[in-house]
């Protein structure tokens, strides 16, 4: 069985399929066999492992970084003013490191706008397959309620009114009989009909969850956005008390993005050994939840030559049944319109029935063939192993380059607030002798107009 056509398993899918993963692969479900709760706790596993091994590396690596910076560096000599040598490397180490994760950020919102386009197709599939199935239960409803109140109405008045014409009674019943044969066929072409799984249902919890994955995505993104900017503004104005804040809020950001890459990792890995070979494990998960034939449900995902049309023999009977009715109706009215001038208005309903009838029956043929739900089948599996998988190996390069620009950040930023000079502004700012008394006399201090353009000397 291969996917359908118009969908080809991408490079991405067979390399990340080839990934090791700790068991956790979406195998074939038998038929009659349930998902084991075992399979989610892996999916779990695998995400918390992801996500705690990479955190756990990145604190014990700032924590290691930390402690030698704080405990290892060599004591400054008293009153020694000069900065510590490789300062300005610190920073400038720092800015390169924010700015890796502002690149990141435009990454990340790229990913998540391809994910949300990529689940987006996939609902888009999931309501126009439920309009097919729902066109589909509508017609064969319109069409048996037609035939049934033309058998009880228009052929039974018939009868009555030819009467006397043991023949042209005769052709009124089998009229009858047919049309009785027709609705019979027909209902059994509502395939769907009393399925518990909805389509509609379906595409509406892929779209409220995807609204939510969405927006708690740009979130991050923007929570991250605000701690690199507001970082490389308390680096440019050398605001101690801000990078404080932001080396916290970088600390939580740093969590998350290890989480969020755990998350898509094992999402990523997961989706990659459906979307190998989807056609297996869509038909049994399927079946398992309608409980329709297998036959059926093999026609309209595999939709080849190797397999038959199961509505053939209906539609095949309710296409004879109709031009035998047709050619009833014919005889009929040559033979009992002038002799019974009564019979013309019931057999002008009963025409305008059956081509009504005819009508619905070759839309039913078209919806029925495998062409236009298998095509929603394969835009639905382009969206997901195609657009929506790539915006997560996008989301999974944000969330790495985050948490290498974070990390880096964490172990750079309090090193480059311990050489921010220390400020005094109601010292520097008075401008008064008498603010220096330990000053000698003939000595007069800088003016602090020149190494702090935010003073101004009041006016006396």
């Amino acid at each position: 069985m291969g996917a359908p056509p118009g969908y080809r398993p991408s490079a991405w899918v067979h390399l990340l399929h080839q990934l090791p993963r700790a068991d956790f692969q979406l195998r074939p479900v038998p038929s009659g066999f349930a998902p084991q709760e075992q399979e989610y706790q892996q999916a779990l596993l695998l995400v918390a492992a992801l996500a705690g091994l990479g955190l756990g590396l990145s604190l014990i690596f700032i924590a290691v970084y930390l402690i030698r910076f704080c405990c290892c560096r060599p004591p400054e000599p008293p009153g020694s003013k000069s900065p510590t040598p490789g300062g300005g490397c610190v920073t400038w180490s720092c800015i390169v490191a924010l700015l890796v994760g502002c690149t990141g950020i435009g990454i990340g919102f790229y990913g998540n706008s391809e994910t949300s386009d990529g689940v987006s197709q996939l609902s888009s599939a999931l309501l126009h397959a439920n309009h097919t199935l729902s066109t589909i239960d509508h017609l064969v409803l319109e069409t048996v309620e037609r035939l049934g109140e033309a058998v009880r109405t228009e052929l039974t008045t018939l009868e009555e009114v030819l009467e006397p014409r043991t023949e042209l009674v005769a052709a009124a019943r089998g009229a009858q009989l047919q049309a009785e044969v027709v609705a019979q066929q027909l209902q059994g072409l509502a395939f769907w009909q009393g399925v518990p799984l909805s389509p509609l249902q379906v595409a509406e919890d892929v779209s409220f969850m995807e609204e939510y994955r969405w927006l708690a995505y740009v979130l991050l993104l923007l929570l991250e956005l605000l701690v690199c900017l507001f970082t490389l503004l308390g680096l440019a104005k050398q605001s101690k008390w801000l990078v404080i804040v932001m080396t916290v809020m970088s600390l939580l950001v740093l969590v998350l993005s290890w989480g969020s890459m755990g998350l898509e990792a094992a999402t990523a890995v997961g989706l990659s050994d459906f979307c190998s070979n989807p056609d297996p494990y869509i038909l049994n998960l399927t079946q398992e939840e309608t409980g329709l034939s297998s036959d059926i449900l093999s026609y309209y995902f595999l939709c080849n030559q190797a397999v038959s049309n199961p509505f053939q023999q209906r539609l095949s009977l309710s296409q004879r049944a109709l031009a035998s009715i047709h050619s009833q109706l014919l005889g009929m009215e040559r033979g009992a319109v002038r002799q019974f001038p009564s019979a013309q208005k019931p057999l002008l309903s009963l025409e305008e029935t059956l081509n009504v009838t005819e009508g619905n029956f070759h839309q039913l043929v078209a919806l029925l063939h495998c062409r236009g739900l298998h095509k929603d089948y394969g835009a639905a599996l382009r969206g997901l192993c195609e657009d929506a998988l790539e915006g997560l190996l996008f989301l999974l390069l944000f969330s790495l380059l985050s948490a290498g620009a974070l990390a880096t950040a964490l172990c750079s930023l309090p090193q480059a607030w311990a050489l921010f000079p220390l400020r005094n502004p109601s010292v520097l700012c008075s401008g008064s002798r008498l603010s220096e008394p330990l000053l000698p006399a003939g000595l007069e201090p800088a003016s602090p107009l020149r190494s702090f353009p935010g003073c101004r000397r009041r006016p006396h």
